[in-house]
């Protein structure tokens, strides 16, 4: 029999759910936590958060979170400082097909505001985000359900798309909306110090549909997306202000960026750029002849892997080819078997099984011939 839970009890349950995102549980820790922090505090922090998605291709019900944030200060740097952290962690990845795309929450704001859509920001802002997605025509026919100005909406959508320099594109829309903000002011001194940063290629850009999902973000926003793979984004988060307020501390100002993870590893993976060595396998594989030799492997095994080379030790005592097949289907690049002959003599061969070519000596310098590949 199948039980469904009553209508009364139903809204606890949504209250006891599982982990959306980790920047609202580090609001409360900070609040909690207000007399023994040093503001601005900053911190990272990898842990698993849940959606409740349809599964597929790179939008998954549980997956990693990778977040950074820095609270306690208004500070513009920090929106800098983030920007660099984007870029340092995919060149670490040998990565550099990807796009930063970069707004603010206030001119959105303010574009709602010219299009006669006060007091409708939040809808204005999902359907704005949705161009990419559903086209031009589409997101005008949303703007007129919501009864605002079409027509000031297509020139919006004609700058978004204009080839032009980042300081021309807020120039004309600050003209268009009549509004010059402390947004377009942050943006225009933003890319303003990226500019002076000749050090460091940046591939960012300006974009005045991104909105992001979340409603606490009420400053700059960011968002990553690969140029290569079509997965969607693999990197966002923006500015929020007094989001510490909902648990008792207000006028608390932070910024953060959350790293997916999940979809990270799957663009790495489709670009082939996960090096060999990050494969987790052994380096080695020992293989023996008889139930003397497995106990004699046991203390070989002991001394290769101290001297920091991943290796393992077949389980069980089955024909020497069984041993061998199993190192070629794992790709393990060298196999060492002993023998009662190999016991005696204190010297045993090692075999690279791409070369095909095989080495006879000692464990110490087998261990060296590891460390350097040389064989």
């Amino acid at each position: 029999m199948i039980m469904t839970a009553p209508k009364t009890l139903l809204p606890k349950i949504a209250e006891k759910g599982l982990r959306y995102d980790l920047t609202v549980p580090f609001a409360r820790h900070v609040v909690m936590n207000q007399h023994n922090i040093t503001f601005p505090f900053k911190r990272y922090q990898i842990q698993p958060v849940w959606r409740a998605d349809r599964p597929q291709r790179g939008r998954y019900r549980e997956f990693y979170q990778c977040d950074a944030d820095i609270i306690g200060t208004r500070s513009s740097w920090n929106e800098i400082e983030l920007t660099l952290l984007i870029h340092d962690v995919f060149k670490s990845l040998n990565f550099d097909g990807f796009e930063v795309k970069i707004n603010h929450r206030e001119v959105l704001f303010a574009m709602a505001a010219a299009a006669d859509l006060k007091g409708k920001e939040i809808p204005f802002c999902v359907a704005l985000d949705k161009i990419d997605k559903i086209g031009t025509e589409k997101v005008l026919h949303e703007i007129s359900l919501l009864q605002g100005n079409v027509e000031m909406v297509s020139k919006y959508l004609e700058i978004i798309a204009a080839a032009v320099d980042q300081s021309l594109k807020i120039e004309k829309l600050v003209k268009l909306t009549g509004a010059s903000n402390k947004g377009f002011e942050e943006l225009t001194a933003f890319f303003k110090t990226l500019d002076e940063l000749t050090d460091r290629k940046f591939n960012i850009s300006l974009d005045f549909s991104l909105a992001r999902g979340l409603s606490y973000y009420t400053g700059m926003i960011y968002e990553v997306k690969p140029t290569e793979v079509n997965i969607g984004s693999i990197c966002g988060g923006g500015r929020y202000d007094n989001l510490t307020g909902m648990f008792g501390l207000k006028g608390v100002s932070g910024i953060g960026i959350s790293f997916g993870l999940d979809r990270i590893y799957d663009v790495l993976a489709e670009s082939n750029l996960f090096p060999e060595t990050a494969k987790g396998g052994p380096k080695v594989l020992i293989t023996h002849l008889d139930a003397s030799a497995f106990k004699h492997g046991i203390k070989i095994l002991e001394q290769i892997r101290k001297a920091g080379i991943a290796a393992d030790l077949f389980p069980d005592s089955v024909k020497i080819q069984k041993q061998m097949n199993y190192a070629n289907k794992l790709a393990i690049p060298y196999v060492i078997t002993i023998g009662s002959d190999e016991i005696s003599q204190a010297h045993y061969p090692l075999k690279n099984m791409s070369t095909g070519k095989v080495l006879t000596s000692s464990v110490e310098e087998i261990i060296e011939n590891l460390k350097t590949d040389n064989l």
